[in-house]
């Protein structure tokens, strides 16, 4: 079967196949120009945008180099960041004891806090970083603040805390000028006045850690290695009453920023409670886990627990169950 041949176009056909082929060139190229004013003018909004923002914004493409990075980014970070790894970027930043937060070394040290977006397309991601340098500088305060409130409120006990041991250290060291007084009374008194003035220190030591809770100092801490120690020091006490003490820990080679001074008291002074307030045959726990980008220490022990009347006061200061304690343990564990 033949097909049939389409006849020919004359010219005039064809001049108007060009003129509208013309015409519709003409409309997609004025339409593409509008599309490209568009994107433009968007752009420049973006961008006037991102340059205002007081917050950093850094985005990243699919392999993670910087696309892009404003204005606020690039004073926290430094210039020309288009092009380099993040991963190179944040290995400059210092870790804190809140996560999702860094500090940026620098002129002045700054607090960040990030918080990383996925781009929908899942071409790459969105870094935003805020600053929270002055918000935790007034967080300082205001907890500094209510330490100093805390400690006036206490002045009135304060001076019965501190009149009781001193009182009986006095009366000790004057019975020690009596003639009559034998040798082994007289050796018994001088350890009964020491061991008043020892508590006394004790709790002139406790006020001041409680009164200067914000003087943190900031170290690397391997967590192990500090569960570890505290069992070196309290298996010994918890055995000598006839306690187990058992611990763990499966944080690996994971390492801390914080003032390990003031770690190892506060879990000190959990541990001492604990021991104190479990009778013979009872076990104490010690544990240290990993939970994310977080690590929880916990003291477990099998006493007779607290009771409920007594659980609001736990960290009021100088309120204590025990006639030897100073009352402070659980306050500035908790700060």
């Amino acid at each position: 079967m033949n097909a049939t041949a389409a006849p020919p176009l004359d010219a005039a056909q064809l001049a108007e196949a060009f003129e509208q082929f013309n015409r519709v060139s003409a409309e997609l190229t004025g339409a593409y120009a509008g599309l490209q004013g568009e994107v433009a003018q968007l752009n420049e909004r973006l961008s006037v945008l991102m340059a205002a923002l007081p917050a950093g914004v850094v985005v990243l493409d699919r392999l993670g180099f910087v696309a892009q990075a404003n204005r606020a980014a690039q004073d926290w970070l430094g210039e020309g960041l288009d092009g380099q790894a993040w991963l190179e970027i944040s290995a400059r930043f210092a870790g804190t004891e809140t996560p999702g937060e860094v500090e940026l070394d620098g002129e002045t040290a700054r607090r960040i806090a990030l918080s990383s977006t996925p781009l929908d397309s899942g071409e790459g991601s969105i870094i935003l970083m805020h600053d929270v340098t002055d918000t935790r500088r007034l967080q300082r305060e205001a907890e500094r603040n209510t330490r100093l409130a805390a400690m006036g409120e206490m002045v009135a006990g304060l001076a019965h805390q501190l009149r009781t041991p001193l009182s009986a250290a006095l009366l000790y060291t004057a019975s020690l000028g009596k003639p009559q007084l034998a040798d082994a009374d007289r050796s018994r008194v001088a350890e009964r006045a020491v061991e008043r003035l020892r508590h006394l220190e004790r709790l002139i030591r406790d006020m001041l850690l409680f009164a200067r809770g914000d003087c943190l100092g900031r170290e690397p801490v391997a967590v192990c290695a500090l569960v570890e120690e505290l069992a070196h020091t309290l298996e010994p006490i918890a055995r000598a009453r006839d306690i187990e003490f058992v611990h763990a820990c499966d944080c690996g080679a994971t390492q801390l920023v914080a003032d390990r001074k003031a770690l190892a008291g506060a879990l000190t002074n959990l541990l001492e409670n604990a021991i104190q307030f479990t009778p013979a045959g009872g076990r104490v726990h010690l544990a240290a886990t990993l939970d994310a980008r977080q690590v929880c220490f916990s003291v477990e022990d099998t006493g007779v627990g607290i009771a409920p009347a007594q659980q609001q006061r736990l960290f009021e200061p100088f309120f204590t169950t025990r006639g030897e304690g100073t009352g402070l343990g659980l306050a500035i564990a908790r700060g």
